[in-house]
């Protein structure tokens, strides 16, 4: 008599929203989730993160059997909940996909690439990064095992291959996942104009012909908007680079700061080679690159920072010496921006505030120009161009597509199979 065993794919969150993906999938005996994080709406204002606090607000799901049970949250659906085997998967650093990993239960088991690993312990070194335990020390950041590129893990009857992707924070993947029915793969965020295009082509390959393919479409999400003076939209990760080097080369006399996403790793190492001037960071950033690439730089401390063993003395800098220079430093500012030098130049390389959307971005924006700061965005997506999405699905060539972290799923065409454009807290299987 065969198995009456199914395949079961829940999606908890991430649908008809962009980030905040929690995913289910389920065989037997055995369930897994992926990913962890929360959705991102600084709009509304909330004072805290506790857990009761997300779920009310619908930034995390309702889970069965996952959230720590210190916490006192006491699941009221009626999905199964007897499974003998469960764990988590992250994709990649991105809050949205890793914030709440403090709030999983300790016995849950947490897998994600050993890049990943490193850079939210880095991150997180302060504390301030992830959402806190509040069980556990300040600086807490709960155990992750680290997977080497194409490693397997088994979850009852459910095996998980994960797969490096290109994708704009250092260490992202995507994840195969067989059950003994079926062959389901799960992108994560990615895209193929990065420094690591190949990787995204090999994942490609191994995932093709899959019974279903669940795939982010954040490009697709937004209708063509009118161009903003201070932004310059860059096609790939090499052409931001030489914009930011043409315009340093261009300013010879004047201080010249910037700011990017830290978990974009590899485009600091990139400015830190080919800037005209000495490129000096934030000394958290600066660990961040010696931890995970093996790079050292010069570096500053904010006041009252701790002292951070693992960076060599010789390369530390002065703030005050930075905050005075106006031809030698290229210099990470990730605060107190009103002790820039009126008339000097700011480069916004994907740094927060965001964009329009968050409420912090035009009062920052107005903070620089009553300093006479001037102002340039270069930005580069994270995540695969429409056409390129195009290109991946036809690389792919899925049974059934499944578009997610999206705000306009219908846009993404599955010409080789069946779509399905699920609901939040929908179940298939």
């Amino acid at each position: 008599m065969g198995s009456k065993a199914k395949t079961v794919i829940t999606f908890h969150s991430g649908i008809l929203t962009i980030g905040g993906t929690v995913i289910e999938v389920s065989y037997g005996d055995a369930h897994i989730f992926f990913d962890f994080g929360t959705e991102y709406r600084p709009e509304l204002g909330l004072k805290d993160d506790q857990l009761s606090t997300l779920l009310a607000n619908r930034l995390v799901p309702e889970l069965p059997g996952v959230y720590d049970p210190r916490l006192g949250y006491t699941y009221e659906g009626t999905a199964k909940q007897d499974y003998q085997e469960t764990a988590v998967f992250l994709s990649h650093a991105h809050l949205d996909h890793s914030k709440m990993i403090n709030y999983l239960d300790p016995n849950v088991p947490l897998y994600t690439l050993t890049e990943t690993a490193a850079i939210l312990r880095s991150l997180n070194r302060n504390g301030d990064f992830l959402i806190p335990s509040p069980f556990e020390a300040p600086h807490f950041t709960r155990e992750m095992t680290g997977l080497s590129a194409g490693e397997t893990v088994t979850i009852g009857e459910i095996s998980v291959t994960i797969l490096p992707v290109d994708h704009d924070a250092y260490g992202a993947a995507a994840l195969l996942i067989h059950t003994p029915d079926k062959f389901l793969v799960y992108t994560g965020d990615l895209r193929l104009h990065g420094y690591d295009r190949q990787l995204t082509l090999d994942f490609c390959k191994a995932a093709a012909g899959c019974d279903l393919l669940m795939m982010e479409g954040v490009s697709i999400s937004f209708d063509d908007r009118e161009e903003d003076p201070d932004t310059m939209e860059l096609l790939s990760e090499e052409d931001l680079i030489q914009q930011l080097v043409k315009l340093v080369a261009e300013n010879p006399k004047r201080q010249l700061t910037f700011n990017g996403y830290p978990a974009n790793v590899k485009r600091f190492a990139e400015i830190i080679k080919r800037a005209p001037r000495t490129v000096v960071l934030e000394a958290n950033q600066a660990a961040l690159l010696q931890e995970v690439l093996g790079l050292t730089v010069a570096y500053y401390y904010l006041p009252g920072a701790a002292k951070i063993a693992s960076l060599a003395p010789e390369l530390e800098l002065s703030l005050v010496d930075l905050q005075q220079d106006d031809h030698q430093y290229l210099w990470q500012i990730v605060t107190d921006f009103e002790t820039l030098q009126p008339g000097s130049l700011y480069f916004h390389l994907d740094a927060q505030p965001l964009g329009d959307f968050d409420p912090d971005y035009a009062p920052f924006l107005e903070l620089l120009a009553k300093l006479e700061v001037t102002f340039v965005r270069l930005a580069c997506s994270g995540h695969a161009f429409p056409e390129d999405l195009a290109e991946i699905i036809h690389l792919i060539h899925p049974k059934t597509l499944v578009p997610i972290h999206t705000l306009k799923p219908e846009k993404l065409v599955n010409p080789y199979g069946e779509r399905i454009l699920p609901t939040r807290g929908e179940s298939i299987s």
